[in-house]
């Protein structure tokens, strides 16, 4: 796993964001469901690029590529966010999917791991914006022990190799760190390959 602080200066941030927002506006956040039990997750999310993840009571976790809300194709990647992905990985395939959570004050995400691709070569790479959160990095089972890295807004976490398999998940959001996203809370940008280079 690589932890890059600061990753995105300011300037960035704000751009990104502006492309965050404009996603959203034609594929508005959601909140998913529990497969088991229909719980809804604590976070708001959308995505872009072909394929986006999705999770409800009926179909489980899975990648599609129409929002589940309005039945409409994703919204493509934006530029800037290719370019992270090419900036970071040597990856031969552009990711696929760039999944979009709102973590509002409150809201956590409890320990999982992305094994819902079927290409586990390829990294994932994520992109915070605005409010600190604390991070919880695993291992490779569910009770191994876990760290806890704080995450500041423009940080880029890189799960690859060994760590691509790795439970992590987000124990809380700290307001007040950031000024970034006006509402408060955090965005994330998950940058996912879901299929082999030669599948599509």
């Amino acid at each position: 796993m690589r932890h890059l602080a600061r990753y995105l200066e300011p300037a960035i941030q704000r751009a990104l964001l502006g492309e965050v927002r404009a996603v959203i506006a034609r594929a508005p956040l959601f909140t998913p469901t529990m497969p088991r039990t229909g719980k809804p997750f604590s976070v708001a999310m959308t995505n872009c690029g072909p394929l986006g993840w999705v999770s409800d009571k009926t179909g489980g976790y899975r990648y599609q590529e129409t929002h589940p809300v309005t039945g409409k194709p994703w919204p493509a990647m934006p530029e800037l966010v290719s370019q992270i992905w090419r900036q970071l990985t040597d990856y031969p395939a552009a990711p696929e999917a760039c999944l979009i959570n709102f973590y509002a004050p409150g809201a956590r995400l409890g320990l999982h791991r992305d094994e819902d691709e079927l290409d586990f070569a390829a990294p994932v790479i994520s992109v915070s914006l605005g409010a600190a959160a604390r991070f919880r990095m695993g291992g490779l089972k569910r009770r191994d022990p876990t760290e806890s890295i704080m995450l500041g807004s423009g940080d880029v976490v890189i799960l690859e190799g060994q760590s691509r398999l790795a439970y992590h998940g987000v124990d809380r959001i700290l307001p007040g760190h950031d000024d970034l996203v006006e509402e408060g809370g955090r965005f994330n940008l998950t940058l996912r390959r879901v299929n082999p280079p030669d599948a599509t």
